[in-house]
């Protein structure tokens, strides 16, 4: 992994960190029991996975109709986020510190077209967390799969679609070869950001030099993997569609504009039930309504004006 690598350059080789393979100490989504029980020291995971344990930390991640990744991590840096995250995973004797990214991610693979909000339901539809909280609204049959598992699923016909990340990942998996129609947006992980979760006392054992390399090489590493990721998707994606017949397609309007309404009403629910999921929502509305008025003038223009200019093969409306 680039962070232990990173904090053994960095120290000369004074500080090293020993790297397991996902599964291979505990089970996909288990991270941080693992962190918080003494399993592991520290380890890489999304927070969202963990809104079991508290609602609120999907902040840490991503909300459905939310923050682009830029947004996000000004949130988390500037806007106060990372200091309401980690008042919540002080609760569980842990302290994060993001350290990925993959940016925007894609709306997933569907067996057939969805050709309007009607379409969705009863489908059967992998994805975890609020977002599928707001599907499972929306219509769909959702059900939680950890990586390993979804292939077999839509293989064999027990689920009709699947979210999992973006071009280069989910080619990798091969979903393509089952399902041919690939939507965007993903508009349930517009900007996901990763964090390592480190034991509170772990962390604190370390000299005060060692914290500060070890939180350097978290934001090197998140800015190197969204980097990664920003250079690895759209040549897989081109691949997608001309080598393997891939059907890119937007999801429909009227879905769009319901995912929207019903993700701000969720949101609001929660607020009204936990104050701890109000304090950080407050928080993230705020930074939102100014952030997103901002991105929809100036970059927002510039984006529909040019980018469309380079046409992609295999895109339908």
């Amino acid at each position: 992994m680039r962070i232990g690598e990173r904090v053994e350059q960095l120290t000369g080789g004074l500080f090293t960190m020993r790297v397991f393979a996902a599964g291979e100490i505990v089970p996909a989504l288990q991270v941080m029991d693992a962190v918080e029980s003494g399993t592991v020291q520290c380890g890489l995971t999304p927070g969202y996975y963990y809104t079991g344990k508290h609602s609120a930390l999907a902040f840490d991640t991503a909300i459905p109709c939310g923050f682009n990744t830029r947004q996000q991590i000004s949130w988390l840096y500037h806007g106060g986020g990372l200091d309401l995250i980690n008042s919540i995973y002080a609760d569980f004797g842990i302290v994060s510190f993001p350290a990925s990214s993959t940016g925007g991610q894609m709306g997933g693979w569907f067996r057939e077209p969805i050709g309007s909000l009607a379409d969705l339901n009863g489908l059967r539809f992998r994805i975890p967390g609020i977002g599928g909280e707001i599907m499972a609204r929306l219509g769909a049959t959702v059900q939680v799969l950890a990586g390993a598992e979804i292939y077999p699923a839509l293989e064999r016909g027990a689920i009709d679609a699947t979210e999992w990340v973006g071009p280069y990942d989910d080619e990798t998996l091969g979903f393509h070869q089952i399902a041919q129609n690939y939507y965007y947006p993903g508009w349930w992980e517009a900007g996901v950001t990763m964090g390592l979760l480190v034991s509170q006392e772990a962390y604190d054992d370390l000299p005060a030099a060692y914290q500060q390399i070890l939180r350097a090489a978290c934001a090197e590493t998140f800015s190197d993997r969204l980097a990664s990721y920003d250079a690895a998707n759209p040549p897989a994606l081109q691949r997608l569609v001309q080598d393997h017949g891939v059907i890119v397609r937007e999801f429909p309007a009227d879905l769009m504009e319901a995912a929207w309404r019903e993700s701000n009403a969720f949101m609001e629910e929660q607020a009204s039930a936990d104050v701890t999921f109000r304090t950080v929502y407050e928080s993230y509305k705020a930074f939102r309504e100014v952030a997103f008025p901002y991105s929809s003038r100036n970059e927002l223009a510039y984006q529909n004006n040019v980018f469309p200019r380079i046409e992609a093969p295999g895109m339908a409306g």
